[in-house]
């Protein structure tokens, strides 16, 4: 409540009759005299129990919205407070101040400016003893910490009430009639609450005789009810219209954002979802908790899931048309200690069908893979940790080949997305259709190009490089930091270092940066550790481009992501390098000398055009030299 609320209450319970004021037990209870002196004096001490504000603890120039506020003092971020307010948005009845704390911001300066706008005085609360344990023991500590509340002391017939969401009158009213008595609030912090309670609770003594504790106690008192989760109906309120339609929404608000993954994730008394755009996960919305198992029923149906099994995880794929498009889902469950978690990839066939020359590759680099891509026999690699864009390479090669004139296949497991004129096999473990037993079938069927979706056995790898001596050509991921690595890793395999010499022709690296938001990009004077990282790879700017931060970019400054690469050509020096087993470190550093960029140097080239900034290459790439 507000300073000038406070002072309206204050003026008409001054205006209306003396109220009857019970004495509290060790104070003196107003005498029972009647006549004006005696109403006017019982008046007076029930009016003194009422709170009004200090001028101290409520500036005149209160700031009026916390996001704002917040973002002054930069205890927040522009993109921090855009997404937040978008959950809120999204989720009625959610406070931005709970959004801000479950998003990690720290929870004593949004704490601060709530009491601040609220005209109230803030406390921190350093250890239990500042807890006022017989009110504490009266309200009771599951009370307390649902509502975040904490009787702190007393003032004569007042107490002080620590609250975390001071514009709930309902709970500071209810504290009130609990215990009997007028409360001053003051706003304290959720963390406080529990350490205090936390630390009551271990003071307890424990020390109580079991005999002493059973005693008076029968069997009958405490009847077992089932979690209500399991009486649902979970088929029935998946059906349900509301459900359908927000399900629906989540996928179709997904697209929209450009969104790669949709995450929804329970917690105790919480259900947030969350999209992963451009490679970083940023919270939508937190849906009522209690929508939790009907969302992942209506997901499994959808997938044509087991809905009753819950306790095991599950896969599934939904085929939807989204925006007027077709889109693949791939659904992933998993059992939590709050419920189930569902993770769905979104597969868009429009983002997979680029080519070669929209990667971001230099013209040197690109022109040296479409050469290797055109070779007539070998082994071609593409590296890089989950979700760096292999897949979106691998297809991009493919599709600048003549499928016409050559036969393709590929071995996928999954296959993501369906190319016309390749033949594509989905492997399946459980009925031995292995990588391996794929690859052995599609050389009996008189292949020119054959795409493996992963190398990840030293079986795999050994036929993979069988056929590609023996005149086909290759291509195949592999999870490793870098080029260099990637014929270190073949070994660590189980395949001879001989072998990977004759067979191997290239190996290529890639990370995927964001890229900077063109609506709001501008110029800036780079700070004084950017111009240093600049200098170290021989780029002197006295401008560098970034992002502002637009309703386009989210406030993040980026847009949309571009690729780094790192391509390693194999010559005659290397080649015979390989042969003789050299360790990561050697392979590298001779690499580089014989003209291979780095992943950091590709990086830094596209922060000198513009492209992306020196924060984004040093998040994705390492230093290797």
């Amino acid at each position: 409540m507000k300073r000038e609320d406070w002072q309206k209450e204050f003026d008409r319970l001054a205006a209306a009759p003396a109220p009857t004021v019970a004495a509290e037990p060790g104070n003196a209870a107003g005498g029972g005299a009647a006549g004006g002196g005696a109403n006017g004096a019982r008046r007076a001490e029930s009016l003194s129990d009422l709170w009004v504000p200090d001028t101290a603890a409520a500036p005149e120039a209160a700031p009026s919205d916390l996001g704002d506020a917040l973002l002054a003092v930069a205890a927040i971020t522009a993109a921090q407070l855009s997404s937040a307010r978008s959950v809120v948005a999204k989720s009625p009845g959610t406070a931005l101040a709970d959004v801000l704390i479950g998003m990690g911001v720290d929870e004593l300066p949004v704490q601060e400016h709530v009491a601040a706008i609220a005209g109230l005085p803030f406390q921190k609360i350093d250890k239990s003893s500042e807890v006022d344990a017989r009110f504490l023991n009266r309200l009771g500590f599951d009370y307390c910490k649902t509502h975040g509340v904490l009787p702190l002391h007393v003032n004569g017939t007042r107490l002080t009430l620590g609250v975390t969401h001071p514009d709930n009158l309902l709970i500071i009213d209810e504290v009130k009639h609990r215990l009997g008595v007028s409360v001053k609030p003051v706003v304290i912090c959720r963390a406080d609450v529990d350490t205090a309670i936390q630390g009551l609770k271990q003071d307890e003594d424990t020390s109580v005789e079991v005999d002493q504790i059973i005693a008076g106690i029968q069997e009958d008192d405490v009847e077992v009810v089932h979690a209500k989760a399991d009486e649902l109906d979970l088929e029935k309120m998946a059906g349900e219209s509301p459900v359908i339609r927000y399900v629906n929404y989540v996928i179709f608000n997904a697209v929209k954002e450009g969104a790669s993954d949709i995450h929804i994730e329970p917690a105790e008394k919480r259900l947030r979802v969350r999209y992963r755009v451009d490679g970083l996960l940023f919270e939508t919305m937190n849906p009522p908790h209690h929508m939790h198992p009907a969302i992942i029923s209506r997901l499994k149906i959808m997938a044509n899931m087991d809905i009753s099994e819950r306790r095991l995880p599950q896969d599934g794929r939904i085929r939807a048309m989204v925006h007027g498009r077709k889109l693949d889902l791939r659904l992933s469950t998993l059992p939590t200690a709050h419920g189930e978690k569902a993770v769905m990839r979104i597969l868009d066939t429009r983002s997979i069908n680029v080519s070669l020359d929209e990667l971001g590759m230099d013209e040197d680099a690109l022109l040296m893979w479409k050469r290797q891509v055109d070779q007539p026999h070998g082994i071609i690699l593409v590296t890089g940790h989950t979700g760096s864009g292999k897949t979106t390479t691998l297809y991009a090669s493919l599709a600048q080949m003549d499928t016409q004139t050559l036969n393709i296949s590929t071995v996928e497991d999954p296959v993501e997305y369906h190319l016309n004129g390749i033949a594509q096999v989905q492997v399946h473990d459980k009925i031995g259709m292995t990588f391996p037993a794929a690859l052995r079938s599609l050389l009996r069927q008189d292949p020119d190009v054959i795409m493996v979706g992963e190398i990840r056995d030293a079986e795999t790898a050994r036929t993979a490089i069988q056929a590609s001596l023996t005149g086909h050509l290759v291509l195949s991921t592999l999870h490793t930091n870098d080029a260099p690595s990637s014929v270190t890793r073949l070994i660590n395999i189980g395949v001879e270092p001989y072998l990977i010499g004759a067979a191997l022709n290239a190996a290529l690296a890639q990370r995927l940066v964001r890229r900077i938001c063109t609506q709001c990009k501008e110029q800036a004077k780079p700070s004084e550790t950017v111009a240093e990282n600049l200098a170290m790879h021989g780029i002197n700017l006295d401008q560098v481009w970034e992002g502002k931060g637009c309703e386009k970019c989210r406030n993040t400054g980026y847009s949309g992501r571009v690729g780094l690469y790192e391509l390693l050509l194999l010559d005659d020096h290397l080649r015979d390098r390989v042969a003789g087993n050299p360790s990561v470190t050697e392979f590298r550093r001779t690499c580089v000398e014989r003209g291979m960029v780095t992943l950091r140097e590709d990086g830094f080239r596209k922060v000198a055009r513009g492209q992306t900034t020196v924060d984004e290459i040093l998040r994705v790439t390492e230093s290797t030299i």
